[in-house]
């Protein structure tokens, strides 16, 4: 009885019903999320379709092709010497009396760029019209500018302290272009040698003009602020041109008898060829009202055509105060902030190849000045600019002159006499470059270079139509010494024109 009431404590299994309730869907992969998935066979298959490459989403890039112009990148390829001698003039003008030793000289190596081992004797004497190697004892080596290279640099500096009041313009016009009327100093030091600015400017104008400047200290360093804005000087270089060139229309307009209107047809450099396309693109921008670099234009939106027709305006503002009407890209870079130039702003330059052209020679990338040049000439010369192409003729003097020409650099006595010397040997140039490195070979494995050897008397120097006397020394008499050929012993009168091997033999007729 026990056991019956034991069995009946456990409830039975309910019956069967015949309406049973679906299964719980399967959860997903999804966290927090619970999602019926349907099976594959209920859901017809997806129709067929064929994919099509996706284009790469890639920032704003220029909308017209860059060209090469061999005119300008010349002028980056003649200036590659001359930028090494620079800084090696840098380097030694900042030592006492203007004289520096080798040993001091190794520890600007990679100020100078030089990455490879090589002896730098050999490089200073590449520049012969330039640098003079001076002895001192034994183990002792320096080295000092040519009395023509310390004529220039001195006149450079007199230049330079001379033309002060053209440097504060440059810099007050510089200040007034900006949003804020106020630069970083370490921005504006980018810019100090293509404006003619002294290099310690910080200490100098910037403190003898307060009516002008005051640095201000920030965050990131101190800042030159613009004190006064002067009206007269905001008037950019193309408004001037403008002016220049409808006068000069209404003085031709006056002495000649009224034309047909041309059609408006843009005016490219010669040489340059642009798309139908691109040139429409061209004759839009020009249509647009001009807008002065001096303006505010902080309601300028980012992006817009006005904002690239203000940046234009800038970067040509900034080009034609320039010595030579050019600078590095990444300089202009530098005043994104202060200008709210874009982040394309080589692009930006590169779709405007009427005002601008780009160069990709050199270690970085240079923006020039269309209108300045006449092929790969300045139209307009300054002082300071025809220094430097002085300083050229001087670092182009060739380490060894063809015979009868200058010997070196020293024996100058201005630029004339190295812009001669430049001419006569610059034939050579190249020459003399292989020249220089096998001697910087052979003194690197200890072995001697051609000038310390003695090549004999009564050789060199003569003319090559003489041969040299090999007579014996006791033979002083002047008699003619009769020079005989050599006929070989088959050989007959008739048949002395006969074409003969060195050995003798006959060559064959042709």
């Amino acid at each position: 009885m026990e056991a019956k009431l034991l069995l009946l404590s456990f409830p039975s299994p309910p019956a069967p019903h015949h309406h049973t309730l679906p299964p719980p869907p399967p959860k997903s992969l999804f966290l927090g999320a619970s999602l019926p998935l349907r099976p594959l066979a209920a859901s017809p298959p997806p129709p067929l379709r064929l994919l099509r490459p996706r284009l790469a989403v890639v920032a704003q890039a220029a909308a017209v092709k860059r060209r090469k112009e061999v005119p300008f990148d010349n002028v980056i390829q003649r200036d590659k010497k001359l930028k090494l001698v620079l800084k090696l003039r840098n380097i030694l003008v900042s030592s006492p009396d203007r004289v520096m030793s080798l040993r001091d000289l190794g520890r600007f190596r990679r100020d100078l760029g030089l990455t490879r081992k090589r002896r730098l004797i050999a490089l200073l004497k590449r520049f012969p019209g330039v640098f003079e190697i001076v002895e001192e004892g034994v183990y002792s080596l320096r080295f000092r500018l040519t009395p023509a290279a310390e004529r220039l640099y001195l006149d450079e500096l007199y230049l330079r302290n001379e033309s002060e009041g053209i440097a504060v313009t440059k810099l007050r016009k510089l200040l007034m272009m900006s949003l804020d009327r106020r630069i970083l100093i370490e921005r504006i030091a980018h810019l100090k040698n293509d404006l003619g600015l002294p290099p310690n400017f910080k200490d100098t104008i910037c403190l003898r003009y307060p009516q002008y400047f005051r640095i201000v200290r920030m965050d990131r360093g101190p800042a030159l602020e613009l004190t006064e804005w002067d009206p007269e000087l905001a008037v950019s270089a193309a408004e001037v041109a403008e002016e220049e060139n409808r006068a000069r229309e209404t003085e031709e307009r006056n002495l000649i008898i009224d034309r047909p209107l041309k059609f408006n047809r843009v005016k490219l450099p010669k040489g340059l060829k642009v798309s139908r396309g691109e040139a429409r693109r061209i004759t839009q921008f020009r249509e647009m009202p001009y807008i002065s670099p001096y303006a505010d234009f902080s309601h300028l939106r980012s992006g817009s055509a006005e904002k690239e027709k203000h940046a234009c305006g800038v970067v040509h503002e900034i080009l034609s105060m320039t010595l030579e009407k050019r600078t590095l890209v990444d300089h202009l870079t530098h005043f994104r902030e202060e200008f709210r130039f874009s982040q394309s702003l080589r692009g930006m330059i590169i779709r405007h190849p009427d005002m601008f052209y780009v160069s990709l020679k050199g270690d970085r990338d240079s923006v020039f000045l269309r209108e300045a040049y006449k092929n790969s000439q300045l139209i307009e010369k300054s002082h300071l600019v025809l220094l430097k192409e002085k300083m050229r003729a001087l670092v182009m003097v060739p380490r060894f002159p063809r015979q009868g020409g200058p010997r070196t650099g020293e024996e100058t006595e201005g630029a004339n006499g190295a812009a001669q010397k430049f001419n006569e040997g610059s034939d050579t140039e190249d020459e003399d470059d292989d020249f220089s490195d096998m001697e910087d070979l052979i003194g690197e494995l200890g072995g001697k270079s051609d000038n310390d050897y003695r090549w004999g008397d009564g050789w060199v120097g003569e003319s090559d139509a003489l041969p040299p006397d090999f007579g014996d020394g006791d033979d002083s008499s002047s008699e003619d010494v009769g020079v005989t050929t050599k006929v070989p012993a088959n050989s007959t009168k008739d048949d002395s024109s006969v074409p003969v091997f060195p050995d003798g033999r006959q060559r064959e007729r042709c």
